[in-house]
């Protein structure tokens, strides 16, 4: 399923052409070689590992100690390798690369779920991607005990602030109505609003979901003692400049869904390297 992107990557790194490599170690020599990760962490990216280094050499044994969203401790050996060293070599480099960037973001993800997890909160990603890597980074979230939203535009309706500064004049009500009257079969409706008036335009027209952008936890926390009043059953999902200090906060006022973009955009790469035995 992800040869094409494993492919792009080794093209990229020349890793068929690598001058030190190819110049310096003899064809036949083989070695064996770990990989270690040098911090704790949760890691993703097990199955691109193996597949980076067989699409260079299908002879390269290779035997991971973990699965993906196992959380590991500093200093852990999770794969080892033996084979050909030109092979090893060339391929090092874009191994690491796939399995840091994704164990990164399912450890940044591992540690939103952990604060919340006395709560009914779910956390989910967003689209803020990597173009051309979101299947993997919402495996990787996946992995790190998070949800996904969306996969891509045509999986849902959901109506942001750029879609109602188009149709401005039109109450956000008016605009779940006509999204209801075309949407794909199946697919939800979701609405994004700014404060408690538009919460209360939008509610009225019983989507699925509602978006909460930056609003305060006491905000959110209003909209959630509204809704249970008008009993209202759509879900509430909040966004915007959500971080681990202050998650906890909107979880507990009662929503059921918080969706948080530096899970893919912001998360810092998991440290691996690879040991020549």
């Amino acid at each position: 399923m992800f040869s094409g992107i494993v492919k792009e990557a080794l093209k990229e790194d020349c890793a068929k052409k690598d001058t030190t490599t190819d110049i310096i170690i003899p064809e036949e020599k083989k070695v064996k070689a770990s990989i270690i990760v040098k911090q704790k962490a949760v890691v993703c990216g097990i199955f691109l590992v193996r597949d980076v280094f067989r699409t260079i050499d299908k002879n390269i044994k290779f035997k991971s100690y973990v699965k993906d969203g196992d959380l590991v401790k500093n200093n852990s050996q999770i794969i080892s390798l033996s084979g050909k060293a030109r092979s090893i070599l060339k391929t090092e480099r874009t191994a690491l690369n796939f399995l840091g960037h994704l164990s990164g973001v399912a450890t940044e993800t591992r540690k939103f779920v952990s604060v919340v997890k006395s709560y009914k909160a779910k956390i989910y990603d967003t689209r803020k991607t990597l173009p051309g890597m979101r299947i993997l980074e919402k495996y990787a979230v996946r992995c790190g005990g998070g949800c996904n939203h969306r996969k891509g535009l045509r999986d849902m309706v959901l109506i942001k602030d750029n879609h109602l500064s188009v149709l401005k004049g039109l109450r956000l009500r008016d605009v779940v109505k006509i999204a209801k009257t075309k949407r794909p079969k199946k697919a939800k409706i979701e609405i994004e609003v700014k404060n408690i008036k538009e919460y209360r335009d939008a509610a009225l027209a019983c989507p699925d979901i509602i978006l909460l952008d930056n609003m305060t936890p006491s905000e959110v926390k209003r909209i959630v003692k509204i809704r249970k009043s008008l009993n209202f059953h759509h879900q509430l999902e909040v966004s915007g400049n959500i971080d681990l200090k202050n998650v906890r906060s909107y979880a507990a006022v009662g929503v059921e869904r918080i969706s948080v973009g530096a899970l893919t955009h912001s998360a810092s790469s998991v440290d691996f390297s690879l040991k020549i035995i």
